[in-house]
């Protein structure tokens, strides 16, 4: 049985001990002369505190999706958004776009228009008022919007999710790839009558407050942080206008799905995107690895003509190429042995640097599940 463990605490105690004398030197009886004697010691008694991971919580924190701002954080690591997108975003959303809701003659038949019809995302829960008016506006504002999913089982889903993580890994080879969240402006209006000066003070700290002397109301304005946007543009240049529409194409439940706006007339305008990527969870992340060795194998996928060149023509077919083999596989710097199988990750050959990066990306998003899950076990301390 294998345990999972964290390091919660440690704490160390150390004692320092001094002493000094003198002493007639070993000349018997002969003369007074004295001996100076010097002694100290130090000793430490350090403890660990280790607490086992286990229960409910810790299962969640396995198969909850991760966060925009999960992604965000490792992308100011200068990960490669493409190995960061293969590996945590489990499909794309695109909207508005004529070249992607065209298509072919021959799929405008009863068989196209029920394969369309699986893309869409039907609610099967009770939507509060507030999300159907929502969702009713997104519906009728963003009426052609198909997913596409980054499993090799859908094919037609697979070659697409890659050609738009190629299209953001060429825009971020030339450092024009910007990731930060929506900056949106609300306002509120009381009247002047119902502000106390007490109040009036307490307000000040955390609005900007402007005073309507023809209406005799106070308005209100603050600033407040919205989803995060991956844009090939500075999204501080965006207008009050322009941030609304971005903020009405998202979903503001849905703390897992990245949006993106990709524009002409700057890098990578030449295939303008708008749409949101959704995040998997770590159980997904491996669930994805596992299948690719067997069932649903990744395979090549060329970028889309538009999108600029990518450097070093980086495109790995596998998003972590795993080796398997009966015997133990050698010149191998990560490997495993399980059921009878040996198991490595290839670090040789061109794709090495990108598997060993994978590696620790997959690392880095175990440590972002478990590190805050509490444990419900009595923790085991070690003292020294």
């Amino acid at each position: 049985m294998r345990v999972l463990l964290q390091l919660s605490a440690i704490a160390a105690t150390f004692n320092f001990s001094a002493n000094a004398g003198a002493s007639p030197a070993l000349t018997g009886a002969q003369g007074n002369l004295l001996v100076p004697i010097f002694g100290g010691g130090v000793s430490e008694n350090p403890t660990f505190s280790i607490e086992p991971i286990a229960g409910e919580e810790f299962t969640q924190r396995l198969l909850a999706p991760f966060s925009q701002h999960k992604l965000t954080l490792l992308l100011r690591q200068h990960f490669d958004v493409d190995l960061m997108l293969r590996m945590m975003a489990q499909e794309v959303t695109l909207l508005n776009l004529e070249q992607l809701v065209a298509r072919s003659h021959a799929q405008k038949d009863v068989d196209a228009e029920e394969q369309d019809g699986h893309r869409r995302f039907f609610p099967v829960i009770q939507l509060t008022r507030e999300h159907e008016n929502h969702l009713r506006f997104q519906q009728q504002k963003y009426p052609q919007k198909i997913t596409y999913y980054n499993s090799p089982s859908d094919r037609e889903g697979y070659e697409m999710f890659r050609r738009v993580a190629l299209h953001f890994s060429a825009i971020q080879d030339q450092k024009q790839l910007y990731a930060e969240p929506l900056t949106l402006e609300r306002s509120w209006t009381i009247p002047a009558s119902a502000v106390s000066a007490e109040g009036f003070q307490s307000l000040q700290k955390e609005f900007t407050v402007h005073y309507d002397q023809k209406e005799g109301t106070y308005i209100l304005s603050k600033q407040i942080l919205g989803p995060v946007l991956i844009t090939n543009y500075d999204p501080d240049t965006l207008r009050f206008e322009e941030v609304e529409d971005l903020y009405d194409s998202t979903n503001p439940w849905i703390d897992n799905d990245v949006i993106f706006d990709i524009r002409p007339g700057y890098v990578g305008g030449e295939w303008p995107l708008r749409g949101s990527f959704r995040l998997r969870s770590f159980h997904a992340i491996l669930n994805f690895l596992g299948h690719s060795l067997g069932e649903e194998p990744e395979y090549d996928v060329e970028k889309d003509s538009r999108t600029p060149p990518i450097l070093k023509n980086e495109n790995p077919i596998n998003t972590m190429e795993v080796l398997v083999s009966n015997k133990p596989i050698l010149n191998t710097e990560l490997s495993a042995h399980l059921n009878g199988q040996h198991y490595a990750i290839n670090t040789n050959g061109s794709d090495a640097h990108w598997n060993q990066n994978a590696f620790q990306m997959l690392y880095i998003l175990f440590r972002l599940t478990v590190t805050e899950a509490k444990s419900l076990a009595l923790p085991i301390t070690i003292a020294k």
